[in-house]
């Protein structure tokens, strides 16, 4: 089992004739997925050659290109100012995931597509600016790497890129059912709650990961969401431990107002909702291979 994405997945790639797509698309290849088309206007008809002797048709549209091949993912490299076109024309095409990669979408973009999608409700959005998800040993869509862990019990959800791979990487003895690199824009599709949840449902997840960090209120919200609603075991932890009040740190959405948004109020917030938090990523997976222990 898995969540969002499995051996099942038809994934087309918008933008995969570009320099990045091209590149994501040949390590997306070489992970296992199985990826059946590329999208980019006006160069229907044609095909890009990958390693192994695979050739991958492109198409001109998505609803083109889901018509030809059955595709249900898309997976979005497109450049920052054609992004929100992109995702409309994926919602437009009724294609039930769409991954938004890119990086630097203005924040106004993001809330008129994602307003776009939820209003259409045939489309769940990851992302933007996010690292994709990934099941491991059956699904890889984004640019996460598939050689660092196994397929497991842990489902994963994280605002960070380097440490939802990190976390992986610690953790890849037990391995993972599926990770979401969710973005930490300040309005994101998927959210931590909307992966609890499925994580939740899922029966072959034993026990969650949850990755946040410094500024607004996803953490919190999360927290009183497991409150109420999980009953697995979840582990969290909350990067900016040591950022300055005030101060944006990395991503647009991690700016901290007073003791709102800080990693130890959040912190604060999990605990309370009964998640065991780490101070650090290393201390946050010998926790999770504590709970892991116990239930053997």
């Amino acid at each position: 089992m898995a969540i969002f994405l499995d051996n099942n997945s038809k994934v087309i790639v918008q933008g995969m004739t570009g320099s990045e797509g091209r590149k994501h698309t040949q390590r997306m290849l070489a992970s296992g997925t199985n990826i059946v088309g590329g999208v980019t206007p006006k160069k229907g008809g044609q095909s890009v050659d990958f390693a192994d002797g695979v050739s991958v048709p492109v198409f001109n549209s998505v609803g083109e290109a889901m018509e030809a091949t059955g595709a249900n993912v898309s997976v979005i490299f497109v450049p920052a100012k054609f992004t929100k076109a992109a995702v409309v024309e994926s919602v437009d095409a009724g294609i039930p995931l769409a991954v938004v990669i890119t990086e630097g979408v203005p924040v106004k973009d993001t809330a008129e597509f994602y307003t776009y999608a939820s209003q259409a409700g045939t489309t769940q959005l990851v992302g933007p600016n996010c690292p994709g998800l990934i099941t491991p040993g059956q699904s890889n869509a984004g640019i996460i790497p598939s050689n660092i862990t196994s397929s497991g019990r842990i489902g994963l959800v994280s605002k960070s890129g380097t440490l939802t791979y990190q976390m992986m990487f610690e953790l890849r003895d037990i391995g993972f059912t599926t990770c979401v690199g969710i973005g930490g824009d300040p309005v994101i599709g998927t959210t931590h709650i909307d992966c609890l949840e499925a994580f939740e449902e899922d029966p072959e997840t034993d026990a969650i990961v949850m990755i946040g960090e410094i500024g607004g209120d996803a953490e919190e919200r999360a927290a009183a969401y497991i409150k109420d609603n999980v009953t697995k075991p979840v582990v969290g932890y909350v990067a900016g431990f040591t950022a300055p009040e005030g101060k944006t740190m990395g991503h647009a959405g991690a700016i901290v107002s007073g003791s709102s948004g800080t990693a130890e109020a959040k912190k604060e917030a999990l605990e309370a909702a009964g998640v065991k938090v780490g101070k650090t990523p290393s201390q946050t997976a010998d926790l999770m291979r504590e709970i892991i222990a116990g239930m053997n």
